[in-house]
């Protein structure tokens, strides 16, 4: 397995004189860029005229992660050439919520077979609805496939967002690539670091992703009273301050959920998974300190089982809320995370709507406000 890390800036160009001739059947290219470069693709288009062959996953982002460094505007890119393990990638569209179960299903179906070990799939991060999209995938993979990756971003703006399909940028599209053989190991580790305050509420109406009351009360204006003066700043500070979900009260497992829009008319918030009626929530804020902790222990979770490969590649995602919040020590996050990583593992990622992982093992499944962290190395 040889892998090769680069990026690209509008100013500078490609951080190599040249792309590695890594050019294979066997070759992932993973790709993250702003989603400005949907009417600018020139530079991605250079990128995937280099590898013909490879299989090409990508999304766009609220922030790129190159090694310890973390951009706007640019291209993180990887190029992994593996000596035994094949790759196979599929896609399917998600223009509304609705579509969201089926995508996965159609992604999982074109993916699965007795050797398929890992998937690691990108999804649009507007219309998609996470959770019905992990539902789909869930019910065609057995949990031995371990299944990672996050939903693109917008930076904070919410309003477009891109993943490359059939090696082209496009919207409304879930797309992911499936790694084949018993060579290929993915390790994984998502972790949070948020602090849960204020008592624990019902929700009384929601349908699907769509939260409408809380203990009889409208969910938004809830919120609100809790928002204060950043209330005004709405969807976009609710980042600050996602809410931590308990299916029910003998539930061990705690999810945590990221606003993605609001409807003043419904008094409604739109989520980036599932709210189910009758689940348990509560309110969560920041902690510096525990959010670089997390980034940390899920770079130890994810090479808990690593054999040491002499290279591997690291992805780590995490969400654009940790980076809003975290600000100017947002880095810290990455060179912690980077810090817990084998010293052969090259690092690129990028700020997301959303991150998909098991929460500990077996089934994936839809995380906000994490650090998610996938290193592949072949055995």
């Amino acid at each position: 397995m040889e892998v090769s890390t680069f990026a690209h800036s509008p100013r500078n160009g490609w951080s190599v004189p040249a792309f590695p001739s890594l050019d294979s059947d066997a070759t992932l290219v993973a790709v993250f860029g702003a989603s400005g470069r949907f009417d600018d693709p020139q530079a991605i288009a250079e990128l995937l005229a280099a590898y013909p062959r490879a299989c090409v996953v990508g999304c766009s982002t609220s922030g790129e992660i190159f090694d310890t460094s973390i951009n706007d505007g640019s291209l993180s890119v990887a190029v992994c050439r593996f000596e035994g393990t094949a790759l196979r990638s599929a896609s399917a569209p998600v223009a509304r919520a609705a579509d969201s179960k089926d995508a996965g299903r159609h992604i999982g179906e074109a993916l699965l077979a007795p050797d398929l070990r890992g998937v690691l799939v990108v999804s649009d991060g507007i219309n998609v609805n996470g959770s019905a999209l992990l539902q789909g995938l869930n019910a065609v993979l057995p949990p031995s496939v371990v299944v990672t990756g996050g939903l693109a971003g917008d930076g904070d703006r919410f309003q477009r967002t891109w993943v490359i399909h059939d090696r082209r940028l496009a919207q409304g599209f879930v797309s992911a690539v499936g790694f084949y053989g018993d060579r290929v190991h993915i390790g994984h580790g998502s972790k949070g670091g948020w602090d849960i305050f204020g008592p624990e509420r019902i929700v009384t109406r929601s349908t699907d992703n769509v939260l409408f009351e809380i203990d009889g009360r409208p969910a938004l204006g809830l919120y609100r009273e809790y928002l204060g003066e950043r209330a005004a700043g709405l969807p976009g500070t609710a980042l600050l301050f996602p809410l931590a979900l308990r299916l029910g009260r003998d539930d061990d497992k705690s999810l945590v959920r990221t606003i993605l829009s609001i409807d003043e008319a419904a008094q409604s918030m739109t989520f980036a998974g599932d709210i189910p009626q009758g689940s348990l929530v509560r309110l969560m804020r920041a902690n510096f300190d525990r959010l670089i902790d997390g980034a940390s222990e899920a770079a130890r979770l994810t090479t808990a089982r690593s054999e040491g490969a002499a290279q591997s590649l690291a992805i780590a995602i995490s969400c654009v809320g940790r980076r809003l919040v975290l600000g100017q020590r947002a880095e810290e996050e990455v060179e912690a995370a980077k810090d817990a990583l084998p010293a052969s593992a090259r690092l690129v990622g990028f700020y997301s709507y959303g991150e998909i992982s098991p929460y500990g093992t077996g089934r994936c499944d839809l995380h906000n406000q994490t650090m998610t962290l996938t290193n592949i190395e072949e055995r």
